[in-house]
């Protein structure tokens, strides 16, 4: 995140310093003002930057499959934040990690819920609703995540998968009841190919 600058007047110094003029009381407040504003937006900078590094630090340690630490430093930040929408996302990586799959549903649940504009709650809730074979619950939260967000192309290509799995799964119930349809058995072939080869 860009850091703002403020540029801050300084006053010319032509005068020779016995000749200068005592500043008025209300110079002096207007000084502390802006001294006090600086600052604040300098802690301000180096709070977000503060906390784009822990973010960044909780994602490398998922990815580095470090998880109890990356489980500390997101249940120390949410004692302070506990509706930081970044923060509950990884936690949800971190339990869907440790194999915890319906508490990471239920974080994200309680994400989409929280935070409804956000488009990758949703996504990361269908994923794990898809991976369950649950295709229809992941499709509404895919249509969700779109909805917050048209131009989402990682949901966009999971509602095609989502689609193509139940596109497959209609195949198979079609020959169940007329096993010998060679036409239902080629599209069925095709669309699990398609599904096999996707990463």
């Amino acid at each position: 995140m860009a850091s703002a600058t403020m540029v801050l007047s300084i006053a010319p110094s032509g005068l020779p310093m016995s000749a200068q003029a005592s500043p008025r009381p209300d110079t002096y407040c207007c000084m502390r003002l802006l001294i006090s504003f600086a600052l604040s937006c300098a802690l301000m900078a180096l709070s977000a930057g503060a906390r784009a590094d822990l973010y960044s630090d909780v994602n490398r340690l998922i990815q580095s499959g470090q998880l109890e630490k990356a489980q500390q430093q997101v249940d120390q930040r949410l004692k302070t934040a506990p509706t930081d929408p970044q923060m509950r996302l990884l936690l949800s990586r971190i339990q869907d990690a440790q194999g915890q799959t319906q508490a990471a549903m239920d974080t994200l649940q309680g994400l989409t819920q929280s935070f409804p504009e956000l488009a990758e709650p949703h996504n990361n809730l269908a994923a794990l609703l898809a991976r369950e074979n649950r295709h229809a619950d992941a499709l509404i939260s895919l249509q969700a995540a779109i909805k917050a967000r048209p131009d989402y192309a990682i949901a966009l290509e999971n509602m095609g998968d989502v689609y193509a799995a139940l596109a497959s799964q209609s195949y198979g119930k079609a020959l169940q009841i007329t096993p010998n349809q060679r036409r239902i058995q080629a599209k069925q072939l095709t669309i699990d190919q398609m599904l096999k080869a996707a990463p």
